[in-house]
């Protein structure tokens, strides 16, 4: 499990870096910090891998989630947190996370910049038992359809990033 001494950036409302603080600091403190977010694809694009988040998770646990992903380090971009938590959470390397957009999650004491990235992946997948249960390829119609129903256990900034991911896909 994550430790709480662990020194995460702490960014404003506007997406600046301000300065450092343990995560047991965000969490208890409700401060901004950022996340890198990959949303990871079947090679063809048609569906994407939805896991099943550990029931011990600080945030968000036993809820299911389309984007890889985890809190900013201090000293570390956004894209190099994607990378990381990419190959931490589902073991894929070898892949460079391409930026989407960044969506702005403020639901106090959770308030984040979430850094959006995607990768085309056919697996394998490796997860790490302490972050991710389970997890298994969805078709896009059917996450999207997740994501719609509010009765799905889904994680909460994830489910309003894929609904982001499809408005700007549609458009």
């Amino acid at each position: 499990m994550i430790s709480g001494d662990e020194l995460v950036a702490v960014y404003d409302e506007t997406g600046e870096v301000t300065g450092t603080a343990t995560r047991a600091q965000v969490r208890a403190l409700g401060l901004w910090h950022a996340a890198g977010v990959v949303l990871v694809r079947s090679p063809d694009g048609s569906q994407a891998y939805v896991h099943l988040r550990a029931p011990g998770k600080d945030v968000f646990p036993s809820t299911y989630d389309c984007w890889a992903g985890g809190v900013v380090a201090a000293g570390e971009t956004p894209a190099e947190c994607a990378a990381r938590e990419l190959a931490e959470e589902l073991g894929v390397r070898g892949v460079t996370p391409v930026p989407l957009f960044t969506l702005v999650y403020d639901k106090p004491p959770i308030r984040c910049h979430n850094f959006a990235f995607e990768v085309r992946w056919d697996g394998p997948f490796v997860h790490q038992p302490e972050e991710v249960v389970d997890g298994r390829w969805l078709p896009l119609e059917e996450l999207r359809r997740w994501a719609e129903d509010p009765a799905c256990r889904f994680v909460p900034d994830g489910r309003l990033g894929i609904l982001e991911w499809f408005r700007r896909r549609d458009a």
